[in-house]
Formats: structure tokens, C-alpha cells, sequence
């Protein structure tokens, strides 16, 4: 996969602020306030920085902690997991791996198949729906 660069400048006129927040600057919207946390449409999630697919809506479920919650990435290389230890706790970053925008974590406590849950800012996300 070819890797889309683009300077914090670029990023920032691109994107709007929330979004520069957290993708750019690995922030994180509030718990519950993401426009796909609640979300039940059919459908791919893409990031909204490069468009590159993330997610499919058939591995999304309701985890509870107010982010959308997915069980599974599209594809094994759509994202690259890297250790986080701010805050202090150590957990796993997950970054699209054609941009490198900060998506969100994953943690050790989902649903089967996988066990995982994909922690998502809905902000980073654009969820293309199937026709």
C-alpha cells in the first residue's frame, strides 16, 4: 500500500477541527457523542483522511463504552497497531495504515470470533452505506 503524506498544515485545512484533533493529534471525542456510536446502517466505515476502508458494519456491536465498537478490521493490513503509554497505562493504538491517522485502540475484551474490540473515534471514520 502506497503511504498518503500530507503536512500538519495540509491535514488541518482539510480536515475540521475535531477531526484534526483526533486524527492528526491522536486526541479522542467524548464517550457517547460520536455520530456512529448508535449506528446500525449496512455498510463500510472508511477513513475519513484518506478514504481507505477500515471496517465492515457486519463486525460492529454494542461494547457499552460510548465509541463504535468493531470486533475485526476489513482487512489485515488496513491498520498498524502500536503501543501507547501516555496516560499512564499501556494499551494499543490503532493507526490506518495508508495515512497513519490516529483511530483509536484495541483492547483484549470483545465478542468471538476474534476476542478484540477496535475502540473508534466516530470522527475518524466515514461510513459509506451497501446499496
Amino acid at each position: 500500500m502506497e503511504k498518503l503524506e500530507k503536512t500538519l498544515e495540509e491535514w488541518k485545512a482539510m480536515l475540521d477541527p475535531e477531526q484534526y484533533k483526533v486524527c492528526r493529534l491522536k486526541g479522542t471525542e467524548r464517550p457517547f457523542s460520536g455520530k456512529y456510536n448508535g449506528t446500525k446502517t449496512d455498510g463500510v466505515y472508511h477513513c475519513i483522511c484518506c478514504n481507505e476502508p477500515l471496517f465492515d458494519s457486519k463486525t460492529k456491536f454494542d461494547s457499552g463504552c460510548g465509541w463504535p465498537s468493531f470486533y475485526a478490521p476489513i482487512g489485515d493490513s488496513a491498520m498498524v497497531e502500536i503501543r501507547d503509554v501516555s496516560h499512564g497505562m499501556i494499551r494499543t493504538e490503532v493507526v490506518c495504515a495508508k495515512c497513519d491517522a490516529h483511530l483509536g485502540h484495541v483492547f483484549p475484551d470483545g465478542p468471538p470470533p476474534t476476542g478484540l474490540r477496535y475502540c473508534i473515534n466516530s470522527v475518524c471514520l466515514d461510513l459509506v452505506p451497501r446499496e
